[in-house]
């Protein structure tokens, strides 16, 4: 306690805090209990930053950042997570009989004592921010169980669960938090986790249903049900999530969005929520974005070697605009992320406006929009071009004005990389003449227009021939005498026939041609024609090529891929 008043007396001396606000967190503090640290914090009388650098000043030590620190299992294994998270605290390495525990307030001599006859430990307490403690908590403990999700479902005895109302008034917040770190729920959690992770999952659902609950994930961008669980544990998986994303557990009527990383596989994962209120409870959907398995490398995309020359040549051109295009998940901001690692040298300056940002790139500038604070891609777009960029991407041109500043941008000698949601690469064109960008701007400043779609690799392992009549080959224009294949299903691939996806495309590249096309303001069938006569593959075209290579299956084409107008080339 004597610690605790010399440093609030810090506090003042160094004004960081005054008089009447130290009264007040005081009286908070009597009645709440716990960190007079966390008290302040929560109470905005002082910042993180500041609290830290208060402390590191007053007790003379250095801070640690915990957040890349690999923590032995053995010495995680002292603290159970209940206990790390009640107080607020990571250990983080053990020398002896002494254990290192990275403290938000070193100076909480109760939590410390506490701490010490829990682990049977002398307690060495080092400084860490807060915020990267509770990071840290999720990232360390969220470790996979031995058990699979059935052998958990059939030891959860989920009937002596008690269930916590959502009108009750009398359950508290810490209460709720208590119940869903029992071992079932949490084994539970990390085991769907662990699973997306090994069937490179894209998104995982957990969805109320009448009398049960459903647990689908998405691979290879189809859905697949991988359990069914008793309503009864829906509530706490939910809050299970909303706890590791630092949401707030007691709201059940508005949406709500986080984000959290763990190490999974000995990978670090980083997994964006999002909870949705429906008419059974709530609805989680989760992106899953593994590092590991993303590409960033335009080589690996399953371009063709004449679009990805086009594609390499363009990337390296001092200004102008090029566009991704293409629906929800057809792998748009992959292909601008492997644009952006291939030409990144430390002489460039790359600044990126992402919404959110799905990927930390090294060496890159990026910086995530909040509309809820005026951040939109339009005011960060101006204040990033103050900041001398070489090359700005855009995660997506969603209106006139940021369509403007991407345009306007690209005239002023910088290279510009976006998102349009547009179905073909002729059809950007119209879509921004509709967001009232001038034709004689776009003709000038338009690089080039790459359209996607991704679609399903056959399995290597199990694909076998098929055989074609000579009508279906003509009519889809493939070639005689080419081995086509189908899906079989093994072991291998869960027995659906294909492992993995790859990218179809066009690209659209604009040449002095198209640029007089763009400058007249043609429709979207004579732009689309005229690039056809000049070169341009089609999707339906690029995705045949991949049938003939025994890539994919004509059935993933014919599905993802519209037909294309008969044109005479000569």
């Amino acid at each position: 306690m004597a610690k605790r008043a010399k440093f609030t007396d810090y506090l003042i001396e160094k004004k960081l805090l005054g008089k009447e606000d130290l009264d007040k967190a005081l009286t908070t503090h009597q009645k709440r209990g716990g960190s007079l640290v966390e008290t302040l914090l929560k109470l905005g009388y002082i910042k993180e930053p500041q609290m830290i650098d208060a402390l590191c000043g007053y007790l003379s030590i250095p801070p640690v950042r915990i957040l890349n620190l690999n923590i032995p299992k053995e010495v995680l294994a002292l603290l159970p997570e209940r206990v790390a998270r009640e107080y607020n605290v990571v250990p983080i390495g053990k020398i002896g009989n002494t254990l290192t525990l990275a403290m938000g307030d070193p100076l909480n001599v109760l939590a410390t004592d506490d701490l010490k006859k829990l682990t049977h430990c002398e307690i060495n307490p080092v400084i860490a921010p807060l915020s990267e403690i509770k990071e840290a908590i999720v990232t360390n403990y969220l470790k996979a169980p031995t058990e699979s999700i059935d052998e958990i479902i059939k030891d959860q005895k989920v009937d002596n669960l008690t269930i916590i109302r959502e009108t009750s008034k009398e359950t508290s917040e810490d209460d709720i938090v208590r119940s869903i770190e029992e071992a079932p729920v949490i084994k539970f959690t990390n085991s769907f986790l662990k699973k997306a992770v090994e069937e490179k999952t894209s998104d995982i659902l957990i969805e109320p249903l009448e009398n049960a609950s459903r647990l689908r994930l998405r691979i290879d961008g189809i859905l697949r049900e991988l359990e069914t669980f008793p309503k009864k544990m829906h509530p706490f998986i939910v809050s299970r999530v909303k706890v590791m994303c630092n949401l707030n557990i007691a709201e059940h009527r508005l949406p709500q969005e986080g984000r959290f990383r763990g190490k999974i596989l000995n990978k670090n994962v980083d997994f964006r929520v999002s909870i949705l209120p429906s008419s059974l409870g709530e609805k989680v959907a989760i992106r899953v974005l593994d590092k590991s398995t993303a590409l960033l490398n335009l080589d690996l995309l399953g371009l063709e070697e004449d679009v990805l020359k086009q594609l390499k040549e363009d990337s390296f051109k001092s200004h102008g605009l090029i566009l991704a295009c293409g629906p929800t998940g057809a792998g748009k901001t992959t292909t601008l992320y492997s644009v952006i690692n291939h030409i990144y040298t430390p002489e460039k300056n790359i600044v990126t406006v992402e919404d959110p940002i799905e990927y930390q790139l090294r060496g890159i500038n990026q910086v995530s929009i909040d509309p809820s604070i005026g951040l939109t891609f339009a005011s960060t777009l101006r204040s990033i071009l103050r900041q001398d960029p070489d090359i700005i991407m855009i995660g997506e041109i969603r209106d006139s004005i940021t369509a403007d500043m991407a345009i306007k941008s690209s005239l002023t000698g910088h290279l510009v990389l976006s998102t349009l949601h547009t179905t073909t690469s002729p059809g950007s064109v119209t879509r921004l003449i509709n967001m009232e960008v001038e034709p004689f701007l776009l003709s000038s400043t338009l690089i080039g227009v790459i359209t996607q779609r991704l679609v399903r690799v056959l399995c290597p392992k199990c694909k076998e021939p098929m055989d074609m009549s000579s009508a279906v080959r003509k009519k889809y224009l493939i070639r005689e005498k080419i081995d086509i294949f189908k899906a079989k299903g093994c072991s291998f691939c869960q027995n659906t026939g294909y492992k993995g996806r790859i990218s179809l495309c066009e690209y659209l590249r604009v040449d002095p041609k198209m640029k007089r096309l763009i400058n007249s303001n043609v429709s979207e069938s004579v732009l689309k024609k005229e690039a056809r006569v000049l070169g341009m593959r089609t999707l339906r075209e690029d995705g045949i090529i991949k049938v003939e290579k025994g890539v994919t299956t004509l059935e993933e084409v014919l599905k993802t891929t519209n037909a294309d107008e008969p044109i005479n080339k000569g």
